[in-house]
């Protein structure tokens, strides 16, 4: 980003109580080889400024793809326009929110950049990961991509921040399908694009992307072979890819503050969880640590600075079982009282910050893979999520995943198919039993986090150990 960028965005800034100027960019690539046969490369560019302006306690934004002076100066004028039509007339006095004014830069991680790879050799990679799906001639469907995306930020306040901050977003994926007579069963590779990560071509070590087609294939096959999963309330235990899933829906949304405050209902919805509850409330056992983090490197929702210039640090949201704090950014905290985070953000340059969850992790324990399993005289593994149904309170929760094994005193003993689990966030927690040690940990995240009005399709991290609950409820069938 050029100097004379910057320049033209700070002086574009009117004489108001605050301003803002964002400007982002992002590149997209996307490679997918399906069935060994390659697919025309998808390539996006696209770049912009969004401008917010608060004054006589009023609030308004404007966002243009005309990046000139005059085309931010219509901007401007548009913004100054809303915040003039919503001066004192709502229920916040926005003049009254301090907001940040930071200073600094943030760079992600990178040790394999994505340009140093030629085009000819990812798809040599890809069609080499694809063919070693092809195991068997009940495997009907198989695909293998890469999608990349070079995203970088400059923003600017009237009350003298500047940050910038450059990101690179890498997300294989792979998928393979097995089928025998009326029997069809898929397996993914962390799900679809739960592998997502920040970083370039060493990504594809880091999941194992060379060696995992071969597993892939044979539990597809597999499944097909396999029983139902029993029905019953019985012990639970969910591997990390799937854990990716259970914080998400069952934690990260309903801690949402403006969530809580109302704003979303709407659309996405409310929550089960109310302000009073903070500090107080036991949402989980004893062993549930639950961390906010953007300053993991590799995780696919780290940064320096959220879009409202907080300062992103990682803060423990739910610590020894107990709710500590909400996931909202600089104006929900204002508004609501409680507690938050750095996590005001938007998904692109023609988007508001609202409050989403970026990294949400759930701390490791002492317990290895073998005690949890050890542990269970008659229960189920799950992984990887194939579906999920949550109500609009994000309280009662149904998740199906695509591969199981039976647990039998206290050993794994066959695989079963089409796992489906059901509860209510206010109580599952509560029923967990074991954590699982750092070496059980995986780093997953999506890409396709959607929430707002206009929607919000945005980047989520999750890292977590696998975990044990006991008395759920568990049942078989497509």
């Amino acid at each position: 980003m050029s100097e004379t960028l910057q320049a033209m965005l700070r002086s574009a800034i009117p004489a108001v109580d605050f301003c803002s100027m964002r400007y982002q960019r992002s590149r997209d690539e996307l490679l997918t080889v399906r069935q060994n046969v390659p697919e025309p490369v998808r390539r996006y560019d696209d770049a912009g400024v969004m401008v917010t302006i608060c004054h006589d306690g009023g609030l308004g934004y404007a966002a243009t793809c005309d990046l000139t002076p005059s085309g931010l100066t219509e901007a401007v004028r548009r913004a100054k326009r809303f915040a003039a039509m919503t001066a004192r007339k709502g229920v916040t006095d926005f003049g009254a929110i301090a907001m940040p004014a930071p200073q600094g830069e943030y760079v992600g991680p990178e040790e394999i950049p994505w340009a140093s790879v030629s085009l000819g050799e990812k798809f040599d990679r890809l069609r080499k990961a694809a063919a070693r799906l092809k195991i068997d001639d009940r495997i009907v469907d198989w695909e293998t991509s890469f999608w990349h995306t070079d995203a970088e930020s400059l923003y600017i306040t009237g009350n003298g921040g500047c940050v910038r901050q450059q990101m690179n977003y890498f997300a294989p994926a792979m998928s393979v399908t097995a089928n025998q007579g009326s029997q069809t069963q898929t397996r993914t590779l962390g799900s679809l694009r739960g592998q997502c990560k920040q970083g370039g071509m060493e990504v594809l070590e880091m999941c194992q992307f060379k060696h995992a087609p071969r597993q892939l294939a044979e539990e597809a096959l597999a499944l097909l072979q396999a029983d139902d999963c029993p029905t019953g309330t019985m012990p639970l235990l969910l591997a990390s890819d799937q854990m990716m899933l259970q914080i998400h829906e069952s934690i990260g949304h309903p801690l949402e503050l403006d969530r809580i405050l109302g704003d979303e209902r709407n659309y996405a919805g409310t929550s089960f969880v109310t302000p009073e509850m903070f500090g107080t409330y036991p949402y989980g056992s004893k062993l549930l640590n639950v961390t906010f983090d953007p300053t993991r490197p590799e995780q696919f929702a780290s940064y320096g600075y959220d879009d409202e210039g907080a300062t992103a640090k990682k803060e423990f949201v739910i610590q020894d079982g107990i709710l500590r704090r909400g996931l909202g950014g600089v104006i929900s905290q204002a508004r609501g009282g409680i507690p938050g985070v750095a996590n005001g953000r938007a998904c692109s340059w023609n988007r508001p910050p609202i409050d989403r969850m970026a990294n949400l992790n759930v701390e490791p324990g002492d317990a290895t893979l073998a005690e949890m399993i050890a542990q269970v005289e008659r229960g189920v593994y799950m992984k990887t999520n194939k579906s999920w149904s949550i109500d609009d309170s994000r309280n009662k929760f149904q998740f199906g995943c695509e591969y199981a094994e039976l647990i039998e005193n206290g050993k794994l003993t066959k695989v079963v198919k089409n796992p489906n689990y059901r509860g209510l966030s206010a109580t599952f927690w509560r029923s967990l039993k074991a954590v699982g040690k750092k070496e059980t940990v995986g780093v997953f995240g999506t890409p396709y986090c959607g929430k707002g009005e206009p929607n919000q399709c945005i980047r989520v991290g999750h890292a977590s150990p696998a975990c044990l609950f006991d008395n759920v409820d568990i049942f078989g069938g497509a």
